[in-house]
Formats: C-alpha cells, sequence, structure tokens
C-alpha cells in the first residue's frame, strides 16, 4: 500500500502507476527511442517512461546538433586505446544509428542537412596536424568498408579562421540536425503511440521481487514487469558504475550579420566543436582543461570552461568581430573507460543502454531499439 502522504490520487495511481508492462527512466533520444521499439513489438502493452528533468534533462536537448561520426584526431585517438575491429565497429554504430534517426521522423522533421563535418588545428599544434594528414590514406582505407568510399580529405581554410593551420579536413558525409526538432518528433511520435511520460520524476532505486521489479521514484513505489535504463550520464545512480558522468558547457552568440561559416567543426581532438544555428555561433566543449572538475552530473557552468571558449570565439573562429552571448547552458554525457556502449540486461527484468560517449545524435536511436530488443518476451505480455 502507498503512503497517504505521497498525494496522488486513486484515478492518478490506476492511470499512470498500476498495471505497467514496461518502464523506461529517462526520455531522451535513447528511451524514446527504446519506447517506440517496445510499441511495435507489443501493441497493447502499457509503456512508461519516467523523466528526471522538466524536459530531457541529459544531453537529448543540449546538445549542439552534430551528426557526426568522429574527427581524424579522435579516431586516430581511439585507435591508441581500441582495436582496429573496435574502432572500425563503432563508427559503424554511429553511421547505421544516424540512418535509424532520420528513417523514423524524416529529415525535414530533424532538420538534417549533410553541411560536412570539418576539422580545425591549432598553429601550436603542429605534431597533431602533421599526423593527421599523415593518416589520412590509412584512415579512408579503414573506412571504406562503411562508407564506401574515401571520405576523408583536406580542403583550404575558407572560413578565415585564425591562428589555426593552412588546411582543414573533411567528411562530406557529416551533418547537422536541429536538436529540437528531434526531440519534439520523437516526443510527439510517442504520445501519438500512447506511450505515457512523466516529468520532475526521479528514479532512485529499484528492487528485483518474483516476477516483476518495484521502481522507487519521487518518495513512491510501484510495480512494473520489466525495466529499461536509458539515463545515461546519470545511470550511475542507478548502480551502472562503469559509466561517468561527463558535463559539457556549451555558449551561444547573439545574432552575426553576414556570418559566412557553414558546416559542423571540431577542434582539439574533437574536444570543442562548433557551428552556425541561425547566423549565431555554438560553441561548446572544452572539459579537457579540467577533466575532473567536469566529471560532474552538476548543471552549471565553470569560469576556466567558459573562458577558454570565449578566447576560442575571439581568437580562432569570428577574430575583429564584437559579440555578444545570448545563452550559456551544459548537458551531461555518459562517458567511460572504453567508447563503446553498455547494452546488456542487468538481470531477467532490468535492462541497461548507457555510455553513448558523446556521440548520442548518431546512436541513440539504434542503441534505444536494440535495448527494447534485448526483451525476450514470455507469452504472458502483451
Amino acid at each position: 500500500m502507498q503512503e497517504a502522504h505521497t498525494n496522488l490520487s486513486y484515478w492518478e495511481y490506476k492511470s499512470w502507476l498500476t498495471d505497467v508492462d514496461f518502464t523506461i527512466v529517462g526520455s531522451g533520444i535513447t528511451g524514446l527511442s527504446c519506447a517506440l521499439q517496445l510499441r511495435k513489438r507489443f501493441p497493447i502493452s502499457k509503456i512508461l517512461i519516467l523523466e528526471r528533468g522538466s524536459l530531457p534533462q541529459g544531453a537529448s536537448t543540449k546538445n549542439a546538433g552534430f551528426a557526426c561520426f568522429g574527427s581524424v584526431s579522435e579516431l586516430l585517438s581511439d585507435l591508441d586505446r581500441h582495436s582496429e575491429d573496435e574502432v572500425l565497429k563503432l563508427v559503424k554504430m554511429r553511421v547505421d544509428g544516424l540512418k535509424v534517426l532520420r528513417e523514423t521522423l524524416g529529415d525535414q522533421a530533424i532538420g538534417f542537412e549533410k553541411c560536412g563535418g570539418y576539422e580545425l588545428f591549432l598553429n601550436t599544434n603542429l605534431e597533431l596536424y602533421e599526423r593527421c594528414f599523415s593518416q589520412i590514406e590509412y584512415l579512408n582505407e579503414l573506412l571504406a568498408s562503411v562508407f564506401e568510399k574515401h571520405v576523408f580529405s583536406s580542403v583550404p581554410n575558407r572560413f578565415q579562421f585564425k591562428n589555426v593551420q593552412d588546411r582543414l579536413l573533411i567528411n562530406a558525409e557529416e551533418g547537422a540536425i536541429d536538436t529540437s526538432k528531434m526531440m519534439q518528433g520523437l516526443l510527439q511520435k510517442a504520445l501519438q503511440q500512447n506511450i505515457l511520460i512523466l516529468n520532475n520524476w526521479t528514479v532512485t532505486g529499484f528492487e528485483t521481487l518474483s516476477n516483476s521489479i518495484e521502481v522507487r521514484a519521487n518518495s513512491i513505489s510501484f510495480k512494473t514487469n520489466k525495466l529499461f535504463i536509458a539515463t545515461n550520464g546519470f545511470a550511475t545512480h542507478l548502480g551502472i558504475t562503469q559509466v561517468q558522468p561527463a558535463r559539457n558547457q556549451v555558449l551561444v552568440t547573439k545574432p552575426i550579420p553576414e556570418l559566412k561559416i557553414k558546416g559542423t567543426f571540431h577542434l582539439d581532438e574533437g574536444y570543442t566543436y562548433f557551428r552556425n544555428i541561425d547566423n549565431r555561433i555554438l560553441l561548446g566543449g572544452g572539459r579537457n582543461l579540467d577533466l575532473t572538475g567536469e566529471q560532474t552530473d552538476a548543471l552549471g557552468t565553470s569560469a576556466i570552461i567558459q573562458a577558454h571558449l570565449e578566447q576560442t570565439l575571439s581568437q580562432i573562429i569570428i577574430p575583429q568581430t564584437s559579440v555578444e552571448i545570448d545563452y550559456r547552458w551544459s548537458g551531461i554525457l555518459g562517458v567511460g573507460a572504453q567508447k563503446k556502449p553498455i547494452l546488456k540486461p542487468l538481470s531477467e527484468h532490468v535492462f541497461c543502454g548507457v555510455r553513448l560517449g558523446g556521440m548520442g545524435v548518431a546512436i541513440g536511436s539504434q542503441i534505444g531499439k536494440e535495448l527494447a530488443d534485448l526483451l525476450n518476451p514470455p507469452k504472458s505480455i502483451k
């Protein structure tokens, strides 16, 4: 019996928290994609999503909208810590995941534009520049089976960036999306398919019963047949210790007249990134300046990171241009020692799809679909 002080009515318990077949923790890209796949497999089941924020709290509504697969320097860094086969599988997962997202909602609904992904190299980092350019042919051959073409090439610095090397690298297959359109599309699709979503509900724990799971959230508990954890950067709160939170900070300028920058851009092994949105510069990252301090799931900004972003803006991206900052925010990624996501059953009734490593836009839809497909249903599930 629930405690009377929870202040939920009989109707609220009956409608939302009774006879729940599937409960999903997190209403981001992965959680919503998981719910949609469950609905496809189980047309009359009761599916409930619990979201800790008023909007998806981690990174799904706070990301930069990059449809990217990994810059040259980032892939070379990955190859230092992973095998060729592992890196190849990671890139294929990103390519396939973006395809799932585009097919689920359509390019217009997510504002997808294949504008190319560029990598810049600082004048002060000649060693990295030379290493990356020397490995283009090798990476193109390695990834040829994924892209069916050579995707990396070099182009001149036609955007007039300052204090960087003369040539940039480009992956013409990369692009950008409108993050808000994507999430609104996923939310609308979920609601249209009778998937229940409760916001401002923080799951604090769960317990395995004989044939179900008791979920604890907002000082109450209820039963669900199956539980799916898709909360990524907050997964440690539910005992998944192989994931560490990583805060990424972002700023957006006020509109800049005649801004000619077009594409998605990375520098510093992918740790810093920017793009043009609505004739503004969106600029984010820099957590490598304070990896320990940014290993947090507390939303907010820090002076050292914001100063780095502003310096990058004024000295590299749009030098000699006076701009004002209009927005500052942060999002929480789920990272770890390995780039491969954690996608597995935790028990007969509990499953997780977390540690997306900052590639949620690219792989979130695919991971959500595969998370739902971890369930081999008994006949009793509708």
